[in-house]
This record gives C-alpha cells, sequence and structure tokens, in this order.
C-alpha cells in the first residue's frame, strides 16, 4: 500500500502533501522535515530508494526523484515494489506535464485543487487506480468539462431566480 506522496521544492518546502494513512499535523511537519534530512544529505550517485523503518514504522520505503527543483516523494510498504513505484511517480510527473504544458512549482502551488485530482485519479485511498497517463489526462479534462457545465447552470439558474423574484415584486 502506498502511505503516502509528496512534493517539496529544493529548500524543504512541501508543495504537495498526501498521507493516506491518518497523521496528527505535528507528525506530518516533523515526518516532512525528517525526509528533507534523508534527501539533502544522500549523494548523487546512490539509489533512490531508502528505507525509513525509523520514521514510518517496519518495512516501509520511500522512492524520490528530483525534476528541476522539486523532490517527488513516495512512500509505501513492502506489498508495492519499488520499480513499479518509481514507474507510477513518471505516470504522475508526465501527467502533470500534459495537463500544465511543462509543469513547474508554480503550476502546483496555484491549482493545488487540480493537482490533488490528478493524483487522486491515479491513487486513491493508498491503492493505484490508473497508470496510463492519457486516461488520466481524459479524466481530467471530463471532470473540467462538467465543472464548466455545474458553472454554467448556476449562472444560468441565479439569473432567471433573480429575474423571477423582479418579475413577481
Amino acid at each position: 500500500m502506498i502511505k503516502g506522496v509528496l512534493i517539496m521544492n529544493d529548500q524543504g518546502k512541501p508543495r504537495l502533501v498526501k498521507f493516506y494513512e491518518f497523521q496528527p499535523p505535528e507528525k506530518q511537519q516533523e515526518l516532512i522535515r525528517s525526509i528533507y534530512r534523508i534527501l539533502c544529505s544522500r549523494a548523487e550517485n546512490v539509489s533512490n530508494f531508502v528505507k525509513v523503518d525509523t520514521l514510518l514504522g517496519p518495512d516501509v520505503r520511500m522512492v524520490y526523484k528530483t525534476f528541476a527543483t522539486l523532490y517527488f516523494v513516495f512512500i509505501f510498504d513492502n506489498s508495492e515494489n519499488e520499480l513499479a513505484m518509481l514507474d507510477l511517480m513518471q505516470v504522475f510527473v508526465e501527467t502533470l506535464d500534459k495537463c500544465f504544458s511543462n509543469v513547474c512549482e508554480l503550476d502546483i502551488v496555484f491549482n493545488f485543487n487540480k493537482v490533488h485530482t490528478i493524483l487522486d485519479e491515479i491513487i486513491l485511498g493508498g491503492q493505484v487506480l490508473e497508470t496510463n497517463s492519457s486516461e488520466v489526462v481524459r479524466a481530467i479534462e471530463d471532470i473540467s468539462n462538467f465543472m464548466q457545465v455545474g458553472e454554467e447552470w448556476k449562472l444560468n439558474y441565479s439569473i432567471h431566480s433573480s429575474l423571477a423574484r423582479s418579475i413577481a415584486a
């Protein structure tokens, strides 16, 4: 099971934090700081897989990858394959790139709802739902279209109800 997904910049500021098991906010902050310390202390020529037993319990591992100034981190237990998690991370980044046309840190900061929706289309409740980035992009477009229709409906409803009130008065 996937325990969590983090995106943080190279200064340790979290840009996306999603834990699939409840962690109190204080524990989350402690974990983020500890993970950042681990990432900063690792040499560039070592593996991207880290055992984090001391942080999150037995048989918990972490895989990370650096894209530009961002660290993408997946935390998972021994029921998941390390290489599959690395591939899933690649799917997530590719999907972000497709949705934001060359994603950057500001896209993640200012569109956090969309980023969370993208992640939820890939992983939900710690289980992998979709690994095809084209399918995820299509689902995100469908959600966006649905939201636009809903906004139009609300606008039309408010215009019609305002008109009805003015006629009744």
